[in-house]
């Protein structure tokens, strides 16, 4: 269950909890927490990880973003590398792809990069799946069943060990393809979305509030649901 502390969870919430600007009190909560991993960015790994190292698992995170422009060609950079995540001890490395985004060539072509680099040193690779853009909006939306499954089977099929997805909203209709015009229930979107990702680790996270902790379905054990954030 790891904790995600990335550029979109940062100065924004100063004021509404001061504790989430403090990288430490994250950490210590992580711990605290019996958490099996914190990702970090790099900055905020270099100068708090050191620390609480071999006391919570490090998932660096390679790129990321601001909330401040416009999801309608949403990028997230690269500013750090996987050689980078070897020297800092970490467990994993995490990439966050937009799938669906006008900018998606320059994604892909970023984790392409990043899977070469993981696979040769031997560290797993988590990709955060999330679907962006106008064509996404306009095809039920960021978390409607079907864009939820396309960004699952997108990040196993470009050579992911674990995806992140939101959990899939089937009642999202509008604009969907055929096939994802029914009646299905949350249970039935979700176990779809596992077999598109196959032999991809499945991590979900979404409003569903009854899942505080993590928890596993009996379909090959290969997802779990977390709290939002």
């Amino acid at each position: 269950m790891p904790y995600d502390h990335g550029l979109e969870h940062g100065p924004r919430d100063f004021f509404a909890n001061p504790a989430v600007s403090d990288p430490g009190y994250i950490i210590r909560l992580a711990l605290e927490g019996g958490f099996n991993g914190i990702a970090l960015q790099i900055g905020l790994a270099e100068k708090f990880y050191r620390d609480y190292a071999g006391e919570v698992p490090l998932v660096l995170k390679l790129n990321g973003k601001t909330d401040i422009p416009s999801d309608a060609e949403a990028l997230s950079p690269l500013h750090a590398s996987v050689a980078d995540a070897v020297r800092l001890g970490a467990d994993a490395v995490g990439y966050t792809l937009y799938v669906g985004s006008p900018a998606q060539e320059t994604d892909f072509r970023q984790l392409r990069q990043v899977r070469e680099d993981a696979q040769r040193f031997g560290m797993p690779l988590i990709v955060w799946a999330y679907p962006r853009g106008a064509a996404v909006e306009a095809k039920g939306g960021r978390d409607s069943f079907y864009a939820v499954d396309y960004a699952a089977r997108t990040a196993s099929e470009l050579g992911a060990d674990m995806v992140k997805v939101n959990f899939p909203h089937p009642e999202k209709m509008s604009g969907v393809k055929e096939a994802y015009q029914r009646d299905f229930s949350p249970q039935q979107a979700i176990e779809a979305v596992v077999r598109s990702a196959n032999r991809t680790l499945l991590l979900v996270s979404g409003e569903r509030r009854q899942a505080t902790r993590p928890c596993w379905t009996r379909h090959d054990r290969r997802w779990m649901q977390v709290p939002p954030g």
